[in-house]
């Protein structure tokens, strides 16, 4: 976690970690302590905090705590335990990451917890603090350290009966997590986790295990395929959720027109259509401006069919790289036509990319197979 402020001027770090949030941490501790000092505690905590980044503010937070917490890291650990608000409200099945104020106090335990003496009550201290605040990240400092005794505990978790502590198990093992560390251990490791998960009620669960397979596609697609065609015949999740799962964790292989995943999803990668009308609203863009595009398709049999567009955006050096976005999904009988429309804003001020000003190109992807490109150009705001 780097910057976290944007052009628009929002801060995400200032309105995750400032005084106000500081002062309820410490409200915390105080009211589970008569002897932790809330005052210095907040003194030590915004001393330099503005300066700071957002995981550099977590790092600080767990710092401050450092001097405020027991030196003894059992008793520090039963501290943060006895602190901790009621637990999310188990009500909920998705969208409910947690309050990030607490995720120094995921910081602390691996910073104090991380040896082997020490593990039980960490792993304890991790699962409680997860039911207010994902500690995905957290967890993974136990897989590299002690992979034997943390994976026998996640084990246990995934039957836990909290769907926040269940969801850590998929989150916390995934290969690819944003923001964090890459595990040591093999991709594979997780499978049989997820192999409990899949099967979960809970959406906010199976999005994760979604997302994590979608992790391993990408070194591993025939795996994952195998995954799924095996979770497909033990039918211990509902069809429905099923199917969610597979398209959610197949995206980047549908995106990269890679044919089994397709197939698997019930798409053919030789659809029989005819793609007509392909046409830009104008050829010549700056940035701000929208890609503006129309076209037609008509099936020559009937087909389920997957449609995506491509935009080769200009880098700095000057050569081209391909972005792949949804357009639609949809079903066409024998001779339906349908006329799509797509309007793409080209944001000036993006924080994923940066606009570079040269010749542009969009294509048309159905079922993972090009139907046209057609080329535009980019000018610099500042020409005329």
């Amino acid at each position: 976690m780097t910057s976290s402020t944007t052009g628009s001027g929002f801060s995400l770090k200032d309105q995750l970690f400032n005084r106000e949030r500081i002062v309820y941490l410490s409200g915390l501790f105080q009211a589970s302590d008569d002897n932790f000092d809330g005052k210095a505690f907040t003194r030590r905590c915004t001393r330099g905090l503005k300066d700071l980044e957002l995981k550099q503010r977590i790092v600080h937070i767990a710092g401050a705590l450092e001097k405020h917490l027991a030196a003894d890291f059992p008793t520090a650990a039963k501290q943060i335990r006895e602190a901790l608000p009621p637990p999310l409200d188990p009500k909920r099945t998705d969208d409910d990451f947690g309050d990030f104020i607490l995720a120094p106090l995921g910081e602390f335990v691996v910073r104090n917890g991380l040896e082997r003496k020490h593990v039980r009550h960490s792993l304890r201290t991790l699962k409680a603090i997860t039911m207010r605040f994902s500690m995905e990240d957290a967890i993974r400092a136990f897989i590299d350290a002690h992979p034997e005794a943390t994976l026998a505990e996640l084990t246990k978790w995934s039957v836990d009966s909290n769907y926040h502590v269940r969801r850590l198990v998929s989150e916390g093992t995934r290969p690819k997590l944003p923001w964090s560390r890459r595990l040591r251990m093999d991709v594979t490791t997780p499978l049989p986790l997820l192999e409990t998960l899949h099967a979960d009620p809970t959406r906010y669960v199976t999005r994760s295990v979604a997302n994590h397979l979608n992790d391993i596609s990408k070194s591993h697609p025939e795996l994952v395929l195998q995954t799924l065609r095996g979770w497909k015949s033990a039918k211990r999740q509902t069809p429905k959720e099923l199917d969610w799962i597979s398209r959610h964790a197949l995206r980047t292989l549908v995106k990269q027109g890679h044919s089994p995943a397709l197939k698997f999803l019930g798409y053919r990668d030789t659809p029989k259509i005819e793609v007509s009308n392909f046409e830009l609203r104008t050829s010549e863009l700056q940035p701000g401006d929208s890609l503006e595009f129309t076209f037609s398709v008509q099936a020559e049999r009937t087909e389920e069919l997957m449609i995506d567009y491509i935009i080769d955006f200009v880098k700095a050096s000057g050569t081209t790289a391909p972005k792949v976005h949804k357009l639609k999904r949809l079903s066409l009988a024998k001779g339906e036509t349908v006329s799509l429309k797509k309007r793409h804003r080209l944001h000036a001020n993006a924080t994923t990319y940066k606009l570079y000003p040269g010749r542009h190109a969009v294509t048309l992807q159905i079922n993972g197979q090009p139907f046209g490109t057609l080329p535009f150009e980019l000018f610099d705001n500042s020409e005329t």
